[in-house]
């Protein structure tokens, strides 16, 4: 059953400016729902509200923008974990600079292959189920640094421990299924940087105030950074566990759910193939153009993350919980960053020629940051 009600923008226009809210119940036996927030019908129930609720929690379009973004943020909490801890594990196990960079690409060659499979299986199973497992599986590895014995080990670990990093495919999938075109831009660049903050607050916290801590605990420095990193393993491994029966998939429930419902209904589901899916993306040039931008961009994110708090040591003499505060500086801009940008998107598609407008924003971004890269 649907009961719909809609008001009109004083433009009168019914098209783009109606609103809707709807209660549905998909099943006799399932209490009505009402959504909390106001939503485009005809953009299957996406959420056309975004900043005006960003301080709830109802289900479902906020509380999946909240799980995807602080998904995304543990996954940057272990992915990068290691990292202020660099130079105390190249003293201690006496590896070359070409060992511990050899490791860093490793955690960032993985999840560049699990991004390719990430997005089909969204596609099929939702971002949800996905999302757990993934950010579940890498937090395994993250508790095994403490058995890093040479290069080769700590090469293997990061490699494992860098498929967290394709979180970001589930992150804007959720998002995109729960928000309108409206503000889509703005909804997943917010959830984009916060998650990206995870690289700002693991270097100051794991490097600034764990490791300290637990070398004061445990009298040794070596002890220390084997051990510190369990601390965001263990609350990732939970936050993976807690979405699963605490969010949504869709607006209208769960990828699995409503394909049962369309079975008991007798209603055809459409079937999606995960090969198709990925081929249609390969074969789309659009794809490629954004690969390239997105590696100069997101590229040099992580290259930051990676080597700043060693590059402040070795170049500065900074202790690892200093190098470790001043290379978080980096993260911290994402905390604005990547929503201001999603903002100038959303304006740019609706003052200034829709995907024109947006790829214009995108470009002038893009050539400020080369700009700024050559001057540093």
């Amino acid at each position: 059953e649907e009961e719909e009600s809609s008001s009109a923008s004083p433009s009168g226009n019914t098209n783009c400016d109606t609103i809707q809210t709807r209660t549905v119940t998909t099943t006799p036996a399932v209490a009505q729902r009402v959504y909390a927030c106001r939503v485009d019908p005809l953009q299957d129930d996406r959420s056309i509200e975004l900043t005006n609720k960003i301080n709830t929690w109802e289900r479902p379009h906020m509380r999946a923008f909240h799980c995807a973004w602080f998904c995304y943020f543990m996954a940057f909490c272990i992915w990068f974990s290691v990292a202020p801890l660099l130079s105390e594990i190249q003293d201690d196990l006496d590896l070359s600079k070409h060992q511990i960079w050899s490791s860093s690409i490793a955690g960032v060659g993985s999840t560049i292959f699990m991004r390719f499979i990430n997005g089909p299986l969204c596609d099929k199973y939702g971002p949800r189920i996905v999302m757990s497992i993934i950010l579940g599986s890498a937090s395994i590895p993250t508790c095994c640094i403490g058995l890093v014995r040479n290069g080769t080990d700590l090469l293997v670990v990061r490699m494992f421990i860098g498929i967290s990093g394709s979180t970001f495919v589930m992150c804007q999938y959720w998002c995109t299924r729960m928000f309108a075109k409206e503000v889509v831009g703005t909804a997943n660049a917010m959830a984009g940087g916060w998650g990206n903050l995870g690289g700002a607050v693991t270097q100051l916290v794991v490097g600034s105030v764990l490791f300290p801590l637990f070398k004061f605990v445990f009298r040794d420095s070596e002890v220390a950074w084997r051990t510190v990193c369990i601390v965001p393993a263990a609350i990732a491994m939970y936050t993976s566990y807690w979405i699963l029966n605490n969010s949504d998939d869709s607006p209208k429930g769960n990828y699995a759910d409503l394909k049962r419902e369309r079975t008991n209904g007798n209603v055809e589901a459409p079937k999606v193939s995960i090969w198709e899916s990925f081929f249609s993306g390969l074969n789309n040039l659009n794809t490629w153009l954004l690969f390239v931008q997105y590696a100069c961009c997101f590229g040099v994110e992580i290259t930051m993350n990676n080597a700043a708090a060693l590059y402040f040591k070795d170049e500065f003499g900074q202790s690892t919980e200093s190098a470790a505060a001043i290379a978080s500086i980096f993260g911290w801009m994402n905390l604005f960053a990547r929503g201001m940008g999603g903002y100038l998107s959303d304006h740019a598609n609706k003052n200034h020629g829709g995907m024109r407008g947006r790829l214009m924003a995108q470009s002038t971004l893009l050539f400020f940051e080369g700009c700024l890269v050559l001057c540093f």
